[in-house]
């Protein structure tokens, strides 16, 4: 392996990792919530913000600056955005989303379906979760069943969050 390759290697898991980070701090601070005070919760969810913001910043000059690595940090860019816009909420989707992984989006959105019919997540909560997996199968060019369209049609009005969103076209090379 050249040692430009390796760098490049490096400087993607490096990323990648920061993303991880990020996205599990802002989970974590999800789901302690209720047991922070609203000042607490609120500086925290922004400061994680604000490093989602710089690593998106890096990233823009990173992909703008060095052509070979357009395609592998495209995607985790593309994350970032979708994290600093709020389209997706859960950093679960956020993640997929970012390192490409369809198949583990299709897991996912089985398993909403599963949570909404044991009764165990309801349809209030579980409709969203289902259109943000929905959204990122789209933006990854998945097929969507006939169902899965309808489905996004219906829950159009939800999803004014993913209407400002621009995704960019990545090109694996």
């Amino acid at each position: 392996m050249s040692y430009g390759k390796t760098e490049t290697e490096k400087l993607k898991q490096n990323v990648e990792n920061q993303l991880d980070r990020l996205l599990e701090q802002l989970s974590d601070l999800e789901s302690c919530k209720d047991s922070l005070d609203s000042v607490e919760y609120h500086e925290t969810k922004e400061e994680t913000m604000e490093q989602l913001k710089e690593l998106n910043e890096s990233l823009t000059k990173l992909v703008n600056g060095d052509i070979s690595l357009v395609s592998s940090l495209g995607a985790i860019q593309l994350a970032t955005q979708a994290a600093i816009s709020q389209a997706f909420k859960t950093p679960e989707v956020i993640r997929l989303f970012g390192r490409k992984e369809p198949k583990q989006l299709r897991d996912r959105l089985k398993s909403i379906e599963e949570q909404i019919k044991l009764n165990k997540l309801t349809i209030e909560a579980g409709n969203p979760q289902k259109c943000e997996v929905l959204v990122a199968l789209r933006q990854l060019n998945e097929q969507l069943s006939r169902e899965e369209l309808q489905f996004l049609d219906q829950h159009t009005n939800k999803l004014s969050a993913f209407k400002n969103m621009e995704f960019l076209e990545l090109k694996d090379k």
